[in-house]
């Protein structure tokens, strides 16, 4: 389905420190900034007339990959660089992930990523809501930087500079909501604090990624599954957006262990009551009213439970399960692949651990639990033509490779 090297380059992302020149009580990566721009613009794109989500989705993509691949360069001046050598950069990138990406979607992928380097008129809406949610994802990282910097003389001249950018993208409804503190803006709080909580707390690791950027992790594996089946247009975006939602409410309850949460009998039960709660107390009325029946559906929320997990369809307002979800690959099904969503959740969790051993850096509960990972991807990670078992095994061997 994807080529290890690929999903190398998005680890990579865990590793590029941002505002490493300023003091931080956190340590903050590009992984994290990226995962809180999608949720961003997903929110900013919602509230906006004729959106191409499948652009915008793929737009964030190529600039993630671009991003990665220049690991080396701040973030202002690798934009003051674009604009004097956008042609060479581009083509460097090109060549860098050309091996990787060139049979994906039958080398079409390709050929979008190359056109959307090239033609800045393409994707040009989706663009600017991206630009405008990277903006929003890095200032509110400057907030923090900042409680940790004002002692530094040049500092109020960065925090002047943020703040001046806003009205760059004030012809966008959601900015301008964010921008006056309304519910949108506690929604994107709410979001960006799952950067604070680390996947598997219980053990070192690296790198240490949190719950945030594992869950644009599985966004990207659920989008190039979605590609891989030939999935419509709907069934990616929802598709897309349900895995980069799925660890959503852990914000209010904080991340618990799958061997806690399942080792004890009902425990689960109780979680997941618990859960829907917090979600319809305190994310539910944030959510503008205009999209909110169809944010319960990609969170999984229906029939009394909460499910992301599940094969489903939404047909004329009524949810329902499904089995085989390419019988339901029209747009007006609004299918959700959960299922192979959950392969893909698995998928991150066993790299996250066979990443960090590769490096040397492993404990007796991150070897057992890549074990137990890797027998339920044998057991149950054939989905439809997709065999995630091999794509395991693949990137065992490929990280075995290179450490």
């Amino acid at each position: 389905m994807l080529d290890p090297k690929l999903i190398d380059y998005f680890f990579t992302a865990a590793s590029i420190q941002r505002w490493n020149d300023y003091p931080r009580m956190i340590e903050l990566v590009e992984l994290d900034k990226q995962a809180h721009k999608f949720i961003i613009a997903y929110f900013i794109a919602k509230l906006e007339k004729d959106v191409d989500y499948i652009a915008l989705i793929e737009g964030g993509i190529f600039e993630f990959l671009r991003r990665v691949v220049v690991t080396d360069i701040r973030p202002d001046v690798f934009h003051k660089a674009l604009m004097q050598k956008k042609d060479e950069i581009n083509s460097w990138v090109i060549k860098n992930l050309k091996d990787s990406i060139k049979d994906i979607d039958n080398g079409e992928f390709l050929k979008r990523f190359e056109n959307y380097l090239t033609d800045e008129n393409s994707y040009k809406k989706e663009r600017f809501i991206l630009k405008a949610a990277s903006y929003l994802a890095t200032k509110w990282e400057f907030s923090i930087v900042y409680q940790t910097s004002s002692f530094l003389n040049d500092i109020d001249k960065t925090k002047v500079a943020v703040e001046e950018e806003i009205e760059d993208y004030y012809e966008l409804i959601g900015v301008r909501k964010i921008a006056l503190g309304k519910k949108l803006a506690h929604l994107i709080d709410i979001s960006g604090r799952l950067r604070f909580q680390k996947r598997w707390a219980q053990t070192p690791r690296i790198p240490n990624t949190s719950v945030l950027g594992h869950m644009l992790i599985v966004a990207f594996l659920g989008y190039f599954y979605s590609l891989k089946i030939k999935a419509c247009k709907k069934r990616v975006e929802n598709n897309f957006f349900c895995a980069i939602f799925h660890d959503l409410p852990e914000a209010l309850t904080r991340d618990i262990i799958s061997p806690v949460k399942y080792s004890v009998s009902g425990l689960d039960d109780i979680i997941s009551e618990y859960e829907i709660r917090k979600i319809e107390d305190e994310i539910l009325p944030l959510v503008p009213l205009n999209f909110k029946d169809e944010f319960k559906y990609i969170l999984g929320l229906y029939n009394g439970k909460k499910d992301e997990f599940s094969n489903k369809i939404r047909e004329n307002g009524v949810i329902k399960e499904i089995e085989d979800s390419q019988k339901y690959n029209e747009n007006r099904y609004e299918t959700i692949d959960g299922k192979a969503l959950k392969a893909c959740d698995r998928i991150a969790a066993f790299i996250e651990a066979t990443l960090s051993i590769s490096y040397g850096v492993k404990s007796k509960e991150l070897v057992q639990g890549k074990a137990t990972i890797e027998e339920k991807l044998q057991q149950s990670g054939k989905i439809g033509s997709i065999d995630f078992y091999k794509l395991a095994k693949d990137i065992e061997k490929y990280f075995s490779n290179e450490s």
